[in-house]
């Protein structure tokens, strides 16, 4: 009896550790999503699958790939990809970091769950060189510190 308890103990822990499928959206694919694909790896680890899309593919923005390695996160190998590559993928959560993208999204049958969060675009950002970094680096400040809660609250509970 004992033995059959721990056993189902054991089943219920490996099914609530299953690895999440998130899927980080944006209306390019090329800085937001970019980032929040590249912390969120970071902060879950093999906890969960990350995968980033855009409603259209720009390419991956090289300026997001510079601020990134600032803080010692390579996403130069990353990809842009467009939401409907990953049609036949049951994601359980969808994040979109950008108005258009949240009002574009496509509708995904079972339980999905939603998070939505603007975050300004630092590739519309204006200025000097300099200042047009400065803006990435906000921006991916913002994204890491909602990327780290995301996980904490939603992945690692």
């Amino acid at each position: 009896m004992v033995q059959a308890v721990l056993q189902a103990e054991a089943v219920a822990n490996m099914m609530s550790k299953e690895t999440k499928k998130i899927l980080v959206l944006c209306t390019g694919n090329s800085c937001r999503s970019q980032l929040a694909e590249g912390y969120l790896r970071h902060f879950a680890g093999d906890q969960a699958e990350i995968y980033s899309a855009g409603i259209e593919t720009h390419g991956v923005n090289p300026k997001a790939i510079q601020v990134m390695a600032e803080d010692h996160i390579d996403i130069s190998h990353h990809t842009s990809n467009n939401v409907d590559e990953y049609a036949g993928i049951h994601f359980d959560s969808v994040i979109t970091v950008c108005d258009n993208a949240n009002e574009a999204c496509p509708f995904y049958t079972g339980k999905v769950d939603r998070f939505h969060q603007n975050f300004p675009d630092p590739a519309k950002a204006t200025g000097t060189p300099e200042q047009v970094m400065d803006e990435f680096r906000r921006v991916r400040e913002l994204i890491k510190a909602f990327s780290a809660d995301f996980v904490s609250q939603y992945i690692n509970k």
